[in-house]
């Protein structure tokens, strides 16, 4: 990878977002909990939720990963309150389909995802950016579960 990618896939609107992750930390009292790495990088995201009627009402999430990763649950945390699962969902789904299809990036309130766009060349960088969506959908369906 030469210096100029380096300087396009981790832009400044990436490193900020990696500045301000939402819901840093964990939860008392959990309803559910999961924990997705990557295989590659090392990376890792926990998050720890609580439903009311479906939707998102408690989040958490503990975040060692990568920039990419970082930014990628910075903008999952920014709009998770209130989500239900259909919605995490179809922003992943998007979100993939951005990654590795070349597809338009999500919809508002996960637009920002479009942020890492030059990621779509960097094939092994997307499990990282995709882990915080996936250990939401993991612990939504654990705590859809047990209720």
């Amino acid at each position: 990878m030469s210096d100029s990618d380096l300087m396009q896939l981790y832009s400044r609107r990436i490193l900020a977002l990696t500045t301000v992750i939402p819901h840093l930390g964990r939860l008392t009292d959990p309803q559910a909990e999961a924990t997705r790495r990557a295989p590659h990088c090392g990376s890792s995201v926990s998050v720890q939720l609580r439903l009311s009627e479906g939707r998102i009402a408690e989040f958490a999430q503990e975040v060692r990963a990568c920039a990419l990763g970082q930014a990628s649950a910075s903008v999952l945390g920014q709009a998770v309150i209130g989500c239900d699962r259909a919605e995490i969902a179809a922003a992943r789904d998007a979100l993939r389909a951005m990654l590795k299809d070349d597809a338009p990036p999500p919809a508002a309130p996960f637009d920002a995802l479009e942020a890492l766009t030059p990621a779509r060349a960097y094939p092994n960088r997307h499990a990282s950016i995709l882990l915080a969506w996936e250990a939401t959908l993991d612990a939504m369906d654990q705590a859809a579960k047990a209720a």
